[in-house]
């Protein structure tokens, strides 16, 4: 029940980022929450395999270059759904990925909760 919760929170700050930023767009609320469960899959499965792969890189930036990675999950995201979910640029997409981590981190503290 937890991870349905926080897959419908999610969809709402993906939402949420959509009406913040023009080059952000989202076509509904279930294009929303499909794009929040490929997202919940692809840090399940992908971002894990990355972040092993650039270890060296992610060490020498302190731990930064996981938003570099974040936004990468977010753009493989934006191409797995096509002209439904849409981000102009990765300047876009990487402050969309800040935001995201954020709100995610405050939905998973309240879910938990």
């Amino acid at each position: 029940m937890r991870w349905i919760l926080s897959l419908v929170f999610n969809a709402l700050a993906l939402m949420l980022i959509d009406y913040l930023f023009e080059g952000f767009i989202i076509d509904g609320f279930v294009v929303a929450l499909i794009a929040s469960i490929i997202l919940a899959v692809l840090n399940t499965i992908v971002k894990p395999i990355l972040v092993l792969l650039t270890l060296p890189i992610t060490i020498l930036t302190l731990g930064l270059f996981l938003l570099v990675i974040n936004t990468v999950t977010l753009w493989l995201t934006q191409a797995l759904l096509g002209n439904n979910f849409i981000i102009e640029g990765f300047g876009t997409a990487f402050i969309a990925a800040i935001l995201f981590s954020i709100m995610n981190l405050v939905i998973n503290k309240i879910v938990k909760d």
